[in-house]
């Protein structure tokens, strides 16, 4: 009941920008599915990673 919690997202990539910003390539660990996370001055969002076929990126 009170045993350890794997962690469902995991931070895959994490890069700076504009020095003021950054950006996350996460996965979520139970579906596979990747998200591209961004945070800077004007706010955060957050949404699915998409191959060239316009495909959500899954982790095999």
């Amino acid at each position: 009941m009170f045993g350890k919690k794997e962690k469902r997202f995991s931070v895959k990539e994490m890069e700076s920008y504009s020095g003021s910003g950054t950006i996350r390539i996460i996965d979520d660990t139970k579906t596979g599915v990747n998200y591209i996370m961004t945070e800077g001055v004007g706010g955060s969002s957050i949404t699915p990673l998409l191959d060239s076929n316009g495909k959500v990126m899954i982790e095999k």
